[in-house]
């Protein structure tokens, strides 16, 4: 009789669950399925008024089931004076419906005291609720330990609103007995006491993630949405959109977003869309943001500000900050000044620092400034850059590279090639490398070039041949003098030219001096000169000399009036060699005065 009484409680899983109502139009199966109803409680019915205790019990709770309050109340209270416990429990559920919870309380009392773990389980509820936390542990303890789900449920939720490590427990008994909200907080515990303990990201427990899974898999759609993030930062893009599908579904707003980005990322942004919006119906400001951005880059402004507005009015700052670049990109710095104000003023680092450029393009360097540390301080690696140039270009030096050092720490590859710069100034090479290497590393043209220079100046001579001809072996800072010139720096490509044509390399020599010296560069087209010279190739070697000489090389100058010179055009030599005497250096000067004074002689003779 207990077990028949116990399954017919109002399911124990709140007292307040309507029954659902049905449809006019029925299958064949429901059909058949109420007309079993039917015979059954015609037949509970029968037996009930013979006289049976267990009938009336279960008579009771079909009705209570069905919302006939009425019809309910006589038959359990019939059972329950009889002794049927789980009676008791479902008489206090009905009570408490209809609003009488002292009552109800007092027939659940009867029927915990009888052992009804559901009955234990309410007591404790109606105790909580009445803020008395003693006799709701104590009542809920009684329901968990007598093996009842939300019993246990309930207590770990008691517990852990006092911070009783206990309640990691009950909350694993809860989920191992099937109860997905106890697998989801569970599976949350799990991961913030691992997040507490590392000292880096070493990722998700894998228990954590197991009970994530256990408790998406019954339907709950954060667990869903948490399982799709760890799997998409795993790289298990496939199985993080299924996860992500499923708690969007659901109506899990944050999940619709990640889904969206995740197709965004796929190249799918037509889908992407349809996902944004539905979250940002949902009042989502991260996705209104993602919309806000699409509908800008399609040029569709006037769309992509009303999303950027729906951010804002979500709570999402990131909409006042974009609000700002979209006015920005406009051209209407005023009301770009407001909207990074807005975001600046609620916390948005970027927001700060780009109010910071703002103002200081304007010319306000002093209003400038304390955005830019307010920016810094709150973490932002462009900030602390962008202070340290406004010191350097103070002439202090010191808090520059304060600065710079900041940024350099946090991964800014200039900040990096700045730091190195200071470091070679002040003789400390050592320091000055690491910098460099980081900057170089990050992608800096420029420290890939200097920490070259680094070690050439280190590298010891060539080791010779046995029979005296030089070994060519690749040295590290060749390799960086290549990706320092693959990525167009100059001087690079001239020195990567230089030991090309060291090792006899023509062509490679050529081809870097050419890059070099069509990108400007007039020591690339002297050395370009030179070689094509020496492959007697004059003419053409006149032409870039005659570029480099414009561009202020005065050996290209002095060459071309030996050109000149040999070709008897005396006057056109005379000008070169002018030309070389002012651009300099003074071993140029000294011997195109000697040339020129020659074609005067031999001009005036």
């Amino acid at each position: 009789m207990d077990v028949m009484g116990d399954k017919g409680t109002l399911f124990e899983t709140g007292r307040f669950v309507q029954p659902s109502s049905r449809e006019d139009t029925e299958t064949p199966d429901e059909t058949g399925e109420i007309a079993d109803e039917a015979a059954e409680e015609l037949r509970q019915r029968l037996a009930a008024e013979a006289g049976d205790v267990e009938a009336m019990s279960v008579l009771g709770a079909m009705l209570l089931r069905r919302g006939d309050l009425d019809g309910a109340e006589s038959h359990l209270r019939a059972a329950t004076a009889a002794g049927d416990r789980a009676a008791a429990n479902n008489l206090g559920v009905l009570l408490h419906q209809r609003g009488y919870a002292d009552e109800a309380a007092g027939w659940w009392r009867i029927a915990a005291v009888a052992g009804s773990a559901a009955a234990a389980h309410a007591l404790g509820r109606h105790h909580r609720e009445r803020g008395d936390e003693p006799a709701a542990e104590y009542w809920l303890r009684q329901s968990a330990e007598q093996g009842h789900t939300l019993g246990a449920y309930a207590l770990a939720d008691l517990l852990e609103h006092r911070g009783d490590a206990a309640a990691e427990q009950w909350l694993r008994v809860a989920a191992e007995r099937g109860h997905r909200e106890a697998a989801y907080r569970l599976a949350r515990a799990l991961d913030r006491n691992a997040t507490r303990g590392a000292d880096g990201d070493n990722g998700v427990p894998a228990e954590a993630e197991q009970w994530y899974r256990q408790a998406a898999a019954r339907g709950h759609r954060r667990a869903a949405l948490h399982l799709g993030a760890i799997l998409e930062k795993r790289g298990e893009l496939k199985e993080a959109g299924r996860w992500y599908l499923t708690s969007a579904k659901d109506g899990e707003a944050r999940a619709a977003c990640a889904l969206g980005f995740l197709l965004r990322d796929a190249g799918d942004t037509e889908n992407a869309a349809v996902w944004w919006l539905r979250a940002a119906q949902d009042g989502d400001g991260n996705a209104a943001n993602a919309l806000g951005a699409l509908h800008a880059e399609r040029g569709e402004t006037q769309t992509a500000e009303r999303w950027y507005r729906a951010a804002m009015d979500a709570g999402d700052v990131n909409g006042a900050y974009n609000l700002g670049l979209l006015c920005a990109e406009q051209g209407r710095t005023q009301q770009a000044e407001q909207w990074y104000r807005r975001a600046a003023y609620a916390g948005h680092r970027e927001a700060a620092n780009a109010l910071a450029i703002l103002l200081l393009r304007g010319g306000d360097e002093s209003g400038a400034e304390p955005w830019f540390s307010k920016a810094a301080e709150a973490g932002s690696v462009d900030a602390a850059f962008n202070l340290g140039i406004l010191h350097a270009g103070r002439g202090e030096d010191e808090a520059a590279l304060r600065w710079y050092e900041q940024a350099a720490a946090a991964g800014h590859t200039e900040a990096a090639l700045q730091v190195g710069m200071a470091r070679l100034r002040d003789g400390d090479e050592q320091e000055a490398e690491r910098h460099l290497r980081c900057a170089a590393g990050g992608g800096s043209a420029e420290a890939a070039y200097r920490l070259a220079t680094v070690l050439d100046a280190r590298r010891p001579p060539e080791p010779a041949h046995e029979l005296g001809e030089p070994v060519h072996r690749r040295s590290e800072c060749e390799e960086w003098y290549e990706r320092a010139a693959s990525q167009g720096h100059r001087r690079a490509q001239v020195r990567v030219g230089m030991l090309a044509a060291a090792r006899g390399d023509v062509v490679e020599a050529a081809r870097w001096y050419r890059e070099a010296a069509e990108a400007g560069s007039r020591n690339g087209a002297f050395n370009l000169g030179l070689l094509l010279a020496r492959e007697g190739s004059e003419p053409e070697a006149a032409v870039w000399w005659t570029r480099a000489a414009d561009a202020g090389h005065g050996r290209a100058a002095l060459r071309l009036a030996l050109v000149y010179a040999r070709r008897g055009e005396l006057a056109e030599g005379q000008r070169w060699a002018d030309r070389a005497v002012s651009l300099g250096p003074a071993s140029v000067t000294e011997r195109a005065e000697r040339l020129r004074d020659a074609l005067r002689q031999e001009l005036s003779a």
